[in-house]
């Protein structure tokens, strides 16, 4: 923020205390739109912008920015790809041993002194498990090789199949589960994916199976997943993304079989810094007409 004051003459929407109001006393001024995934940009917001030349995304995902209404209106919208791959793939696998290997929970057991007191559970084995992957996009294919250095059996679920990329492809999603020890979901959020894990495909993973979900609260059908955890229609599940984050549904709390985390999949030092610094790089770039680093619109 620093940085873009030093160059651009920024308004803070989010702090106002009537946002409408400072709106309209700026909107007719504003060129550009620095936000983040989960906030977007609405056609809505964007009507009342006239001069809004350009949305520049901190985040991967654009579901929340209505691309239809800037693509009609020549506005510009960015994002910060590449960048955050490697470390939402590290959560993903974090997740999964996390679910599988049951280490909250061990965590708990030592620090509530029930160690040498009774056992600890038994738990699943990650290596050489069947690990489906819904989405084959570069944090999938992140994903993906991580998966493999652990020896497991790598299938994929994606619109089309990938030419380059080797592991077995399963046009079928609840065919996928169904074959699946483990299910990581990584596809972009929006009207295409709208719970796509839904009850059938949750019931296909089986009581021994777990899901991960590190890609959107509105990709799995929440209702569905919490009746799976309550009745083990599946046996676990690793969450970085909820619906209504971060107000989430209060069940997940009282949950032994679920392992949550705050949608912090990005979130390292290492990686803000280099989204922030793409956020202003195609601020830089456009104002000066320059190509974009990494355009969507």
């Amino acid at each position: 923020m620093v940085d873009l004051e030093a160059t651009y003459r920024v308004h803070r929407l989010w702090e106002a205390a009537d946002r409408q109001e400072l709106i309209s006393k700026v909107g007719s001024n504003i060129r550009a739109i620095a936000t983040r995934g989960e906030l977007g940009a609405s056609a809505e917001l964007m009507k009342q912008l006239p001069k809004l030349e350009i949305v520049s995304c901190y985040g991967v995902g654009t579901d929340a920015i209505d691309l239809s209404y800037a693509r009609a209106n020549g506005i510009r919208v960015t994002n910060t790809p590449d960048v955050l791959t490697e470390d939402v793939a590290d959560i993903a696998i974090g997740l999964l041993l996390s679910t599988a290997r049951q280490i909250p929970q061990a965590d708990v057991f030592v620090r509530t002194g029930q160690w040498g007191k009774i056992p600890m559970p038994l738990v699943r084995r990650v290596s050489g498990k069947k690990v489906g992957i819904v989405g084959m996009g570069r944090i999938g294919k992140a994903i993906a090789k991580r998966a493999a250095a652990f020896g497991c059996d790598i299938s994929y679920f994606a619109r089309n199949r990938d030419q380059d990329v080797a592991h077995g492809y399963e046009a079928n999603l609840v065919a996928l589960a169904n074959w699946a020890d483990f299910l990581i979901v990584i596809v972009p959020g929006g009207a295409a994916t709208m719970k796509i894990i839904n009850a059938e495909v949750l019931e296909a993973l089986g009581p021994e199976g777990m899901l991960i979900n590190v890609s959107r609260g509105t990709t799995v059908d929440e209702e569905a997943l919490i009746a799976a955890l309550q009745n083990r229609t599946i046996q676990a599940a690793g969450l970085d993304v909820f619906l209504n984050e971060p107000k989430i549904d209060e069940r997940f709390l009282t949950l032994p079989n679920v392992v949550l985390q705050p949608h912090h999949g990005s979130g390292t030092i290492e990686t803000r810094k280099a989204m922030g610094q793409l956020v202003r790089d195609n601020l830089a770039a456009h104002f000066a007409g320059q190509a974009l680093p990494t355009p969507v619109v």
